[in-house]
């Protein structure tokens, strides 16, 4: 909730007491309602009798050997969802899911087995960050945070409830993670690039491209059939960036399907009068999965032709032992020692 959305819960109260709630909830991180010592007694018991504050539940959380975290969450509903906490030295960076499942069907991602299940709400998006950043003794004003909508979910297909979670995690008075610390990963849906565009309060852009070319791209993601490379491209070279702000394209590397010099040289030329940076993703396995994972030369040969036209990075895995890299979110989970869906 808002301080808007808050104030309706304290009908006669003075607006300053949805402030005070609201920076309790976000910035001071109680634990219950009741613990929100600024507000008069009477109103927090009320509250704590008719209101909860929603945090999420850990079902599961499994450690990799490199760090990183994976956590099954449980939701209100009985659903569950997934969200990854990855600590590097100067920075920690989270990954969380902005819908139960998947829609957009991409050939080489584990989430897309699922299917769709539902959209998250705004406070389903904001408390995975929040429980991951107190599971792992994070906060804003002592690390740098990076936030990356790259979960379980097409982000721009629940873009209000997106952009509802990203006000809230970058408010001042509340998270106070900065907008440019925010990514928003997309498929590609041009109309809600265009409505994400207009927002006051928005994350960072990325787009998955992941094909060199319009039918090996609709191959890879069926989706792509409606939101065509051409128009995305186009789409690309009118949206409005920021100052400090590039587009992000990520393009998953397949073996023997995307990855020749061929292709390589075609994403230079789509993309040659874009302000952007690639990064590469060498897939990363799954089962069910009808794909390998390119030879390593392959992947830096690709990188070569790509950097001589703009910055072009490689995306180093993490989790891959314990099904938290990208691509691989489908709650799973360890049954001796294979894994198996929930």
């Amino acid at each position: 909730m808002e301080k808007a959305d808050l104030q309706a819960l304290l009908p006669g109260q003075p607006a300053f007491r949805a402030r005070q709630l609201y920076e309790a909830i976000y910035h001071g991180r109680v634990a219950s309602l009741g613990a929100v010592s600024t507000l008069p007694k009477e109103v927090r018991e009320r509250l704590e009798a008719e209101c909860s504050i929603g945090h999420l539940t850990q079902a599961t959380r499994y450690q990799s050997s490199d760090g990183t975290r994976r956590y099954l969450l449980s939701l209100p509903d009985g659903k569950s969802v997934e969200a990854v906490f990855m600590p590097e030295e100067n920075r920690d960076t989270l990954c969380i899911s902005t819908q139960v499942g998947c829609p957009v069907d991409c050939k080489f991602c584990l989430t897309a087995l699922i299917g769709l299940e539902r959209n998250l709400t705004a406070g389903e998006i904001v408390g995975q960050v929040l429980h991951l950043a107190q599971d792992n003794h994070l906060w804003s004003d002592q690390k740098r945070i990076n936030i990356v909508m790259m979960g379980q979910g097409e982000p721009l297909l629940n873009l209000a409830n997106v952009l509802k979670a990203t006000r809230l995690l970058c408010d001042p008075r509340g998270l106070n993670i900065a907008p440019r610390r925010i990514t928003v990963s997309t498929s590609g849906i041009i109309p809600k690039m265009a409505e994400l565009a207009q927002a006051e309060i928005r994350p960072r852009l990325a787009i998955s491209l992941n094909g060199s070319n319009q039918d090996q791209r609709a191959a890879l993601m069926p989706i792509t059939r409606k939101h065509t490379l051409e128009a995305l491209i186009a789409a690309c070279r009118t949206y409005p960036l920021r100052p400090w702000e590039k587009l992000t394209f990520e393009y998953v590397l397949l073996k023997d399907v995307n990855d020749s010099e061929a292709d390589a040289r075609r994403v230079v030329r789509l993309l040659s009068n874009l302000n952007c940076k690639v990064n590469l993703i060498a897939l990363n396995p799954g089962p069910g999965i009808p794909f390998e994972t390119p030879d390593p030369d392959k992947v830096t040969a690709f990188q070569e032709i790509l950097k001589r036209s703009f910055p072009c990075f490689i995306r180093r895995p993490r989790g891959l032992d314990i099904f938290a890299a990208c691509g691989q979110l489908k709650r799973m989970e360890s049954a001796g020692s294979s894994l198996v869906q929930l």
